[in-house]
């Protein structure tokens, strides 16, 4: 399973690092995310739910903001729900859901493509970046 997250990282890695380059402005977010009883989380859960919530987000802003044709976003948190949630039904819902919850937030406030939604797409991407380099440098092989 590690293996899997890793190459899912490394896919991602250098699209969210080329784009969030520029900004800064990462948050740490700890939700524990409940998982089949017989598998205990992994240590990085945390992390992996919030770069969920950061993908929903972003999928949303993406859209709003006129790039209606990338789905990259959205094939990403797919491939990494495929590779980390192999019979793990109860970690694919707690992904699923904080995509949806980082969706959702931003559907509410932002109904039109604004400055503020354009700087809060950009500072998402970077601490997307963030976490999966950090998630890398400590969890991979």
């Amino acid at each position: 399973m590690m293996r899997r997250l890793l190459l899912v990282l490394t896919l991602l890695t250098p699209a969210l690092l080329t784009i969030g380059q520029q900004h800064a402005g990462a948050q740490e977010a700890g939700e524990a995310a409940e998982t089949s009883p017989s598998l205990p989380p992994p240590p990085y859960e945390a992390r992996l739910l919030r770069l969920a919530e950061i993908l929903g987000s972003i999928q949303y802003l993406r859209t709003l903001c006129g790039s209606e044709d990338e789905t990259g976003w959205r094939e990403s948190m797919q491939a990494l729900l495929d590779s980390e949630t192999v019979d793990e039904p109860n970690r694919r819902e707690q992904l699923t859901a904080g995509y949806n919850r980082g969706f959702r937030a931003f559907a509410a406030v932002y109904t039109t493509c604004t400055g503020a939604a354009l700087v809060a797409e950009q500072r998402y991407r970077h601490e997307g970046a963030t976490l999966i380099a950090e998630i890398v440098a400590r969890y991979g092989n």
